[in-house]
């Protein structure tokens, strides 16, 4: 292991880090408890993530990644460091390390992610846009002259790009994805039954029967939570219909993207993407009928990518070997990096 670059995919919901030669050693919710009388950080990861929703109120759960960027630098630090320790990166030597950040980061946000990373003591960081990530996890031959339209549905963004020759042509970031799916869950359930139920129940709701494209099957699933009037336990049975209902709108928003971006692409690179279609990754991309809602709205073929929730980590481990070109006098050599620090 000694001397082994990494790859980061610093999700809003998880953290992913690739070893070179490997692959994904490590998968982690993206959360962090703290005590708020003392300011020190109780938990990190899978036991920060059981405490969501069952803490008193001396105790917060945070998610130091919003949005894909840096939302608590401290936290974020040290989420990092912890997660850096765990695969004893103190054995690899001052790794150098690939980090994706989404396609629309501003600069202050690109920097908050370099300083996050740097800070734990790696010799380089490198950043790979998401959707460019996406593609190579995804199995793409972004390398030629081609088009290839990737739609990277995840926690915090949806990131889309119209990729060719390791570059972007054109792109999107929104940030509606899984957790906006889950708030809107969440907003239909109250609003409906006057039922209050938390984050984890939402998402656990939008996994077993989410949908965006009429199933042909009717699915249920009870939820759990307290009257909004009350104040006393109370459940109801959700139908997939009913979260058809709840979920619809905010996937037509990231359809409405795709589509505004589609009307703006070259010619050449739309009659490539006519003949390849639409590729689907990132973890809400598994949301039942996201692919049959965009290629009806689109009329292009839609497919969902292979284990689409680790097509950037995997992807920002396949671009590994190209930091040798960013550091080198190799820059003329077509890469999908963008940045070196």
């Amino acid at each position: 292991m000694a001397g082994a670059d990494i790859a980061l995919d610093l999700g809003t919901s998880y953290v992913k880090i690739y070893l070179d030669g490997k692959g994904i050693i490590l998968n982690e919710p993206a959360v962090v408890s703290i005590n708020l009388e003392t300011d020190e950080a109780l938990a990190v990861g899978k036991k920060a993530y059981a405490m969501i929703g069952r803490t008193s109120d001396k105790i917060q759960v945070c998610h130091p990644l919003s949005g894909g960027v840096i939302s608590q630098f401290d936290l974020a630090k040290y989420l990092i460091e912890t997660y850096l320790k765990k695969i004893n990166v103190s054995r690899l030597i001052m790794p150098r390390v690939v980090v994706s950040v989404p396609c629309g980061i501003t600069e202050v946000e690109e920097r908050a992610v370099v300083d996050s990373v740097s800070s734990t003591g790696v010799r380089k960081v490198c950043l790979i846009d998401e959707p460019v990530a996406a593609a190579l996890g995804a199995g793409l031959d972004i390398s030629k002259p081609h088009g290839s339209l990737v739609v990277d549905l995840g926690g915090g963004t949806t990131d889309m790009a119209v990729i060719s020759l390791y570059g972007i042509a054109i792109s999107r970031s929104v940030r509606i994805a899984g957790d906006a799916f889950d708030d809107a869950v969440t907003k239909y359930i109250r609003r409906k039954y006057n039922l209050l139920i938390g984050p984890r129940m939402a998402e656990e709701c939008k996994i077993a029967i989410g949908c965006v494209f009429p199933r042909k099957d009717i699915l249920t699933f009870r939820v759990k939570g307290r009257n909004a009037m009350t104040g006393l336990p109370q459940w109801a049975d959700i139908t997939s219909d009913e979260m058809l209902e709840a979920l619809f709108d905010s996937a037509m928003k990231v359809v409405r993207e795709i589509q505004d971006m589609l009307e703006k692409t070259p010619p050449e690179l739309m009659g490539d993407i006519d003949s390849d279609g639409i590729v689907l990754t990132g973890g809400s991309s598994q949301i039942y009928g996201f692919d049959q809602l965009i290629s009806q709205k689109t009329k292009l073929s839609v497919r969902v990518a292979d284990d689409p929730q680790n097509c950037v980590a995997r992807g920002a481990g396949k671009a590994i070997p190209f930091i040798d070109y960013m550091e080198g006098s190799g820059n003329e050599k077509l890469n999908p990096l963008r940045a070196i620090y």
